[in-house]
């Protein structure tokens, strides 16, 4: 959810003013006065080091701008600082101090006057010395450093010269220090009083009723805060309240308030929920704002339309499985004409199965009926060297589950593809990623792990479903949660994982990079290339996907090794700092985009998602996941789900299930969208389609609604054009030369238009 500090009303306006100046007051700056150092010694963190011949640094930015491009290891930052004992006196609440130091990639280390205060990464004691091991893993960049101490912390020299020190680590790409804030100050009413909007999604019932749950948690063990609750609900494009509520609260020390507010509200129109504590005796405010969901895909007809890709690859002998996205009012029946021979189609569920011999192309006409009526429509089905000749649509449990996955969640999660309704809109594999290994055995054979009794019944199961099914492993000895890797036994795997059912398989470096610590061009290469001899001698269709994070340019040279899909940069998270970052800067990769070689800026993070067995609802806004899905359809990326598929709310369901949206995603064509403007405020990307039409996709950077204009001129377009917003599928009338759209903050518009 996006937050940020507001006022409701003038009185609380010159409150929170009156506060924020308080607390500018009462906060020491970090932004200046920064040594840097590349290496690693202990004597760095302690106060008495002398670092005067050090190099100076902004924090605000990465090291690979400032002068060390390239670098990646140990590098050490220094910082003196007097604390006044003034913070205390004053503070509104005295017992605690916080250090703040933005973000910090890879993993760090950080200490107050020689003393450890905080860590991101992992410490272990080695047992046989007294000493312990600072472990490199990559750690949480994304996540701003606070470090809170007690007040009468005796590491904190009050009134006296500190040294407050950083030693990070980074991995590769971007290193050290970065963003804001950079301060020391005491904790806030803020800081102790937590709104959590995560735990429960928005309730939608019908079309006009909304509920939402949330929890306010008192973290303060000693502090007691007495005052008013105040929710409103305010529509986005003028600003009136659609609903309102004051409360009494008396919210004691850990003391967790739950609370729910049901609204009537058109859930079409953008709308903001407000909710404010004002303290009685200061009254010092704070306040979350956050989106409400507002719902832009229409409902599904009951008469029939089938949906997902109009072609599709194998090769020759390989087993064939192709499932007719269809939707309507069930039962619908399914059949297939000019089938050629070999395959079969189940009229009740409309999964094509067999096998075909010999190389070539075949166009068969589809038809989906019911009591209704009927929908008919071709597809392509092309037998040749190349699979995937649309980008890969799923779901992959990392971003869900992390190693905590088993057979019984990959089993729930097919289920729930297909109970939920996203299979007949396309949604086609269930990819299970790390932590299913065990070892190899003395054959060679990779055998699963306790949580994964029986691969191949694993496998029959999800097929038997409609859907198809993937695997991971690394090329390395290990995978990144240190299960067993494929390394030596890569056509072994391959076979075993051919001999299971298995359909696609994320191939992730990992630790490779103990093989290949600095790998030249072709090493980043060779690993690649010995699985993709053993996937094509498996005698099955694997959707071949590379997870290197981009190195080396993969866009340029996956298809040499086979690869059907690339990841063409690091892991995201459900912020918009990650999704604005990764999303917006893969125009360099477009030209390297075609029918089944896919440019993968990574997995879908909206609904619940947590990396593990807590889950926590999305952070991202409405808009912003509108942007996700809008632009990842335009980059014609692979759509891989990561949330828990069992428990997913209507508007994630509704914001994956928009079949003209999806449509730009699988268009045959295969043109990864070009950027075509951008500014700091908005950009346009432009996809051009395989019926002669072009996708526009329209995205607001701001925190502010914004008209974003578009010229066709720019976008080489002559004449009259008749648009169609994909999003709402509707028509928008003939347009000339230029147009306008309103466009949320962090929001995306989606146009089609023609001649």
């Amino acid at each position: 959810m996006k937050k940020m500090f507001i006022l409701l009303g003038t009185i609380a306006l010159f409150l929170m003013l009156s506060c924020n100046q308080q607390t500018q007051q009462n906060a020491v700056s970090l932004d200046t006065g920064w040594k840097f150092n590349t290496g690693d010694e202990p004597a760095w963190a302690t106060l008495a080091f002398d670092d005067s011949k050090w190099d100076t640094i902004d924090p605000k930015k990465i090291w690979e701008e400032q002068g060390y491009k390239g670098y990646d290891g140990f590098a050490w930052y220094r910082l003196h600082v007097q604390i006044p004992s003034s913070l205390k006196e004053n503070a509104f609440i005295k017992d605690s101090i916080q250090i703040l130091l933005g973000k910090i990639d890879d993993c760090d280390q950080v200490f107050l006057n020689g003393e450890l205060i905080g860590e991101n990464g992992r410490t272990i004691f080695i047992k046989t010395e007294p000493s312990a091991e600072f472990i490199k893993e990559q750690g949480k960049w994304y996540i701003d450093r606070r470090y809170v101490l007690a007040a009468n912390d005796p590491r904190i020299h009050w009134d006296q010269d500190n040294l407050i020190a950083i030693r990070s680590y980074d991995q590769r790409g971007a290193g050290g220090v970065f963003g804001k804030p950079f301060e020391i100050s005491m904790t806030e009413l803020k800081d102790h009083l937590k709104f959590d909007f995560s735990s429960a999604a928005f309730m939608f019932d019908g079309d006009s009723m909304i509920t939402k749950k949330f929890t306010i948690q008192n973290l303060s063990g000693t502090e007691e805060f007495k005052g008013k609750l105040l929710i409103n609900a305010v529509l986005g494009d003028n600003g009136i309240n659609i609903y309102s509520e004051c409360t009494g609260v008396d919210i004691t020390p850990h003391l967790k308030l739950e609370k729910s507010v049901t609204f009537k509200h058109n859930i079409s129109k953008p709308a903001t929920l407000q909710v404010s504590f004002i303290e009685s005796t200061s009254g010092k405010t704070i306040t979350d704002v956050l989106e409400i969901p507002y719902i832009l895909t229409p409902k599904v007809s009951m008469k029939p339309q089938i949906n997902g890709a109009k072609v599709f690859g194998v090769r020759p002998w390989s087993p064939f499985q192709f499932k007719v996205a269809a939707t309507g009012q069930p039962p619908l029946r399914y059949s297939a004409s000019d089938l050629p021979e070999g395959l079969v189609i189940n009229p009740e569920n409309g999964i094509i199965t067999g096998s075909l011999k010999k190389k070539g192309e075949y166009t068969i006409k589809l038809t989906v009926e019911n009591r209704l009526g009927y929908a008919e429509r071709d597809l392509k089905i092309i037998v040749g060297d190349i699979i995937s000749l649309t980008p890969p649509m799923g779901w992959n449990s990392w971003n869900c589950w992390g190693l905590s996955v088993s057979d019984q969640k990959i089993r729930q999660s097919a289920e729930a593809m297909k109970s939920s309704g996203l299979i007949d809109h396309g949604w086609t594999y269930i990819n299970i990623d790390d932590g299913w290994e065990d070892t190899h055995d003395k054959y060679g054979n990779i055998l699963p792990n306790a949580k994964f009794p029986n691969m191949k019944a694993l496998c029959g199961y999800v097929h038997s479903l409609g859907l198809k099914i993937g695997i991971y492993s690394s090329p390395g000895p290990k995978t990144c949660g240190g299960y067993e890797g494929s390394y030596t036994f890569e056509a072994k795997d391959a076979q075993n994982y051919a001999n299971w059912g298995i359909d696609y398989l994320k191939y992730y470096w990992c630790s490779y990079e103990n093989i290949a610590p600095k790998p030249t061009l072709e090493q980043m290469k060779d690993p690649y290339r010995e699985m993709k001899h053993a996937i094509r001698k498996a005698n099955r269709d694997i959707h071949y996907s590379l997870c290197q994070y981009g190195m080396g340019d993969v866009w340029t040279w996956g298809a040499e090794v086979d690869a059907n899909s690339w990841r063409t940069t690091g892991d995201i998270e459900d912020t918009w700092e990650s999704l604005s970052a990764i999303g917006f800067s893969q125009n360099p990769c477009s030209p390297y985009s075609a029918p089944g070689r896919w440019n993968d800026p990574d997995m879908l993070v909206v609904g619940w998602v947590g990396w593990g067995p807590a889950l926590h609802y999305t952070r991202l806004t409405a808009s912003e996941q509108y942007t996700h899905i809008t632009l990842w359809s335009l980059l014609a990326a692979p759509l891989l789900i990561g949330c828990d598929l069992t428990q997913v709310d209507a508007f994630t369901l509704n914001l994956l299930t928009n079949d003209e949206v999806i449509a730009v995603n699988q268009d045959p064509l295969g043109k990864q969208a070009a950027q075509i403007k951008k500014t700091n405020d908005y950009e346009i990307w432009t996809r051009n389609l395989e019926d002669g039409s072009i996708a526009i996709g329209l995205f607001n950077k701001t925190d502010k609604p914004l008209y974003v204009p578009v010229s066709l001129k720019d976008l080489n377009i002559s004449g009259k054009q008749a648009m169609r917003d994909l999003w709402t599928q509707t028509d928008l009338g003939k347009v000339s030369g230029h147009f306008e759209m309103k466009t949320q903050p962090h929001g995306a518009r989606l146009i089609k238009i023609s001649q």
